[in-house]
């Protein structure tokens, strides 16, 4: 009994560990986005070089998909430390493109938008992550719907219809807050099975994980600018 419970105590620790790792990771992330985004907004003459550029801009488009998709699909054959460069440098890549919503909305609507973002993000991930509730059968209910977002974005492009702007960012909101607490808990799954004696999977898992909640937020952000943001004047 004795060692089942240390056992026990030492997995719960494990776990907590993980998804602390996981949130720093995340969290770091986002302070290199931020910083990316608010150096590019403040000067002209990069707005200029990315912006003024559509080779430039949606190379970076590019070269951001190519590291999800690398990240995401070639985790187990990346060493600990080149998983870690590629997140941070997916990071700062997506600050650089995202730097367009500091030009385009006023200060103050992309700080709401931000702390409302927070705030939901924190709430769902808290639910996700103490919830008895198997949310694995909502999972593939959210990722249709996260593919009809896409598919509606990239229609729109075309028809320019701010009233369909207004119901995918609706969508969106909903879509992304339901997969924070999804990926939430399938994340917490992953360190409550995952070999406690092997780092470098457990480090491999937290740089994924940390991606999946990033995207998470950052989409949700997105999406909450577009729906109560103000343009600058």
């Amino acid at each position: 009994m004795y060692n089942r419970t240390m056992g026990s105590a030492a997995r719960v620790e494990a776990t907590n560990a993980y998804m602390r790792g996981v949130y720093s990771w995340m969290t770091l992330g986002l302070a290199v986005t931020a910083a990316a985004a608010w150096g590019v907004a403040s000067s002209e003459a990069l707005i200029a070089f990315i912006f003024g550029n559509t080779f430039v801009f949606f190379g970076l488009i590019i070269a951001e998909f190519a590291l999800v998709i690398g990240i995401s699909a070639g985790i187990a054959r990346l060493s600990a430390g080149m998983a870690s460069g590629l997140f941070l440098l997916y990071s700062a890549l997506n600050g650089l493109t995202l730097s367009s919503i500091l030009l385009v909305y006023a200060q103050s609507a992309v700080f709401q938008a931000f702390i409302t973002t927070a705030g939901m993000f924190a709430v769902m991930s808290i639910y996700g992550a103490t919830t008895k509730r198997d949310l694995t059968s909502m999972g593939s209910f959210l990722m249709m719907g996260l593919f009809g977002i896409i598919l509606a974005s990239v229609v729109n492009i075309f028809m320019r219809s701010s009233m369909m702007e207004f119901i995918i960012s609706a969508v969106g909101v909903l879509v992304f807050t339901g997969l924070t607490a999804y990926d939430t808990q399938k994340l917490k799954a992953f360190g409550e099975n995952a070999p406690m004696d092997d780092a470098v999977a457990i480090r491999r898992g937290t740089i994924l994980g940390a991606l999946t909640l990033y995207l998470d937020f950052v989409n949700l952000f997105i999406m909450m600018v577009r729906l109560f943001g103000s343009s600058r004047d």
